[in-house]
């Protein structure tokens, strides 16, 4: 379980996550919606300890995350992998060694220095990318890749960290509708083929409710909405995003043809929502 517990974040005058309390069961898929500014990046970064809590406490089966430090906060950074929006690759490097690159926190310090990695890392990184599919692209260059190609290997850099949460800071936002889907799916595959609990930050309501079991709405650095994907209404999302009569969820929408992937998960479970301030 991951929890959230009064986690507060200020930068200056300003409070970019307010009081955010919530708890992720382990081997949940959570999808995270908000406008840009919402503090939704801000509370992954603050998960993964890239930022400190100004206030409040996260912590991860009883463990404090907010308190570690040294090679206890290496450790977590290896358990709570993270992906970015912009991939975070290394262009001139192949796409192989940037795999491995997701080994270099469990790596002892001179092997990490000169990156000397053992042959059952370059094993572990062939098998993340022949489940994404494009172990074809090993020896290419990274630079050389299309966005969501780029995307799926920093999924393959993830996966071999071997972490037990994945965090993934709006990883579609930069990509065109089929590569958003095909980076969804092996999001959500992994979620159920391994049991790891991945959050997502994500723009498109349709993307959210298609793929994650619950969603929390954020708004001005708080939590306003919690629940399942049918409870995301159009009046949740008008909550969300601070919208009248005139918002269009349309407007966010990802689908391709309106039809879910083939690979998309089953209908979750409905949860009672917690929606606050309608």
């Amino acid at each position: 379980m991951l929890d959230f517990r009064s986690v507060t974040k200020r930068f200056g005058s300003v409070t970019a996550v307010d009081r955010v309390t919530f708890s992720v069961p382990t081997g949940q898929m959570l999808g995270i919606i908000g406008r840009s500014g919402a503090g939704k990046s801000t509370l992954l970064k603050m998960t993964n300890r890239l930022s400190a809590p100004s206030n409040g406490e996260i912590s991860w089966d009883g463990r404090s995350v907010s308190a570690l430090k040294g090679r206890d906060l290496l450790a977590w950074r290896a358990e709570c992998a993270m992906i970015f929006q912009q991939f975070n690759l290394v262009p001139r490097l192949d796409v192989l060694t940037n795999v491995m690159l997701g080994r270099l926190n469990g790596m002892g310090t001179v092997k990490s220095l000169f990156k000397l990695f053992s042959e059952a890392d370059r094993r572990a990184a062939l098998v993340a990318l022949d489940r994404l599919d494009i172990a074809q692209t090993a020896l290419q260059q990274a630079g050389t890749l299309s966005g969501g190609q780029q995307q799926r290997v920093a999924i393959a850099r993830a996966l071999v960290q071997q972490p037990k949460i994945i965090l993934a800071d709006e990883p579609i936002a930069s990509l065109d509708p089929l590569n958003a889907k095909l980076v969804m799916d092996a999001l959500k595959r992994i979620n159920r083929e391994e049991g790891i609990t991945v959050i997502s930050n994500l723009h498109t309501l349709d993307t959210a409710r298609q793929y994650c079991e619950r969603i929390v709405g954020m708004s001005q650095g708080a939590v306003v909405f919690e629940g399942g994907p049918d409870d995301l209404t159009t009046d949740a999302a008008r909550a969300i995003y601070g919208a009248g009569e005139e918002f269009d969820e349309a407007a966010t929408s990802t689908s391709i043809d309106g039809r879910p992937s083939p690979e998309a998960p089953a209908e979750p479970a409905r949860e009672t929502p917690k929606v606050v301030g309608l």
